[in-house]
């Protein structure tokens, strides 16, 4: 069992005075190419991580849900029939609830306790963890069969529709159908998954530049907008439908701005289709030059990364062993990611955060990201 798991069966027994009826985990994710290209109907090709989101619960007589985090102070309680919008962690369970209602299924309280050790802002996921968590142990006590693509889209629609956040499907469905030893590449419009591993001797780095972005207060939704606008001049359903050849034809129509996100999304559609063939083959330099490639368009056309994520890149770039890295998430803070040789890995690791650190002055951490399973429910302990 989890070290995080036995942690908070036993803060559940101490605050409940009882063993709860299930554990759920869900796991944050780290994507290794394809960024905002997922509301754009197009690529991505995330990992689920070993770091999670673990929550111990029980199901109540009433409708209530009752939360406690042990990371953080308020606790998160809301009623299934009455809840309202408010500010706080508690928006994303109640977002939860609401999609699920909204997609007809009739919900059982229950009361619980989480921890995490996604870390938060990051982007590496932790709300759709949540997210995805909640939903697990909502299905458990309500009697709900999981399907892993529905609950994704109840997560989406909760982060939509009630939090007030346009993100795309991937960090959901990342979180719902993680692959052990593999990323996804999941198409955003049809969702079919194909688990792809990545090239033998190679693993993924994740950096976090120990800076970090309010993605609500962020111009993420800008960015959606400009897309959409784009879309709409080009006359298809999303730019997932437009060819990178087709670009020119877009120039006359929008403006300078507009056109340089819609050739990070075009181009970005690409290098993830690319990037597949190349894990297949295991090609881990072709892989490398295609993360450096989406970096640049993510700096340059979408204009999300930042003086810490170019920084943290170009430490990591220079190191014996990585092949290649880029940032990972929304942007504007938060993680990249690297392709490194496994046997190397540590070493990248620590001297690419030392210049990072002499160079910046913030305090950066790392991890090995080792794919893991989708969301789940664990085995409770054995009684004493």
């Amino acid at each position: 069992m989890s070290s995080l798991s036995a942690l908070i069966v036993g803060a559940f027994r101490t605050r409940f005075g009882a063993a709860p009826a299930l554990v759920a985990r869900a796991p944050g994710r780290v994507n290794l190419i394809g960024e905002h290209t997922d509301y754009n109907d197009g690529f991505v090709m995330p990992l689920a991580l070993e770091q999670a989101v673990w929550l111990a619960a029980r199901p109540r007589s009433d409708r209530r849900v009752v939360l406690h985090s042990l990371d953080v102070d308020e606790p998160a309680a809301f009623d299934l029939d009455d809840a309202e919008h408010e500010a706080g962690w508690a928006e994303y369970p109640k977002g939860v609830a609401w999609a699920l209602g909204e997609a007809g299924h009739d919900l059982a309280g229950f009361e619980g306790v989480l921890t995490s050790d996604v870390p938060r802002g990051a982007g590496l996921s932790s709300s759709a963890a949540l997210e995805l968590a909640v939903a697990r142990a909502f299905a458990a006590v309500s009697g709900i069969d999981w399907d892993g693509r529905a609950m994704a889209l109840a997560g989406q629609r909760a982060e939509n529709g009630w939090v007030g956040v346009n993100c795309g499907v991937m960090d959901q469905m990342a979180s719902a159908l993680g692959e052990p030893d593999h990323a996804i590449l999941l198409d955003c419009r049809s969702l079919a998954t194909t688990p792809v591993p990545l090239p033998a001797g190679t693993v993924a780095l994740v950096l976090d530049t120990g800076t970090r972005r309010g993605l609500v207060d962020s111009a993420y939704n800008e960015r959606r907008a400009a897309c959409e606008r784009a879309a709409e001049a080009l006359g298809v359903p999303a730019l997932r439908d437009v060819a990178p050849e087709r670009l020119a034809e877009a120039e006359g129509r929008l403006d300078a701005t507009a056109l340089r996100r819609a050739r990070h999304v075009v181009t970005e559609n690409a290098r993830v289709l690319e990037a597949a063939e190349a894990m297949r083959a295991g090609d881990p330099v072709r892989l490398g030059a295609l993360m450096d490639q989406s970096h640049a368009s993510l700096r340059d056309d979408y204009e999300v990364s930042s003086d810490a994520l170019d920084a943290f890149v170009e430490a990591a770039r220079a190191q014996p062993g990585c092949h290649g890295a880029r940032m990972t998430g929304a942007g504007f803070g938060g993680c990249a990611v690297a392709l490194v040789d496994a046997d190397r890995a540590d070493t990248v690791a620590e001297a690419a955060a030392a210049t990072y650190r002499r160079q910046t002055g913030h305090t950066p951490a790392t991890l090995v990201a080792h794919a893991s399973r989708g969301a789940s429910l664990e085995p409770l302990p054995t009684p004493p």
